[in-house]
């Protein structure tokens, strides 16, 4: 896929934007080239191949370093909810915004 001058005029008057002609040509050159990439990548033949988590998982072990699942500030949903115009159940009422 190659992007022509008038698609690149289009694209701007859709985003609302107004573009040089110098800047304008850059930004055809720029996003050709980003197509140009993802083309080269689905030339890849990539079948059989199981996604990573991390590019690194291919050549080194990738340990995820978690931090230990434990409270650490109190529970204070009684107080929290004491300005509040209505509750029910510890849940705020609102107002019902979509019919």
């Amino acid at each position: 896929m190659s992007l022509t001058s008038a698609d690149i005029a289009r694209i701007a008057n859709l985003a609302r934007l107004e573009l040089q002609p110098i800047e304008s040509e850059r930004m055809r050159v720029q996003i050709n080239g980003f197509f140009d990439l993802v083309e080269k990548m689905r030339a890849v033949d990539t079948t059989g191949l199981e996604p990573l988590a991390h590019p690194v998982a291919t050549f080194q072990d990738v340990t995820l370093r978690l931090r230990e699942d434990r409270v650490s500030e109190p529970n204070n949903r009684e107080a929290n909810q004491r300005s509040a115009p209505a509750v029910e159940h510890g849940l705020f009422l609102v107002p019902k915004v979509i019919e």
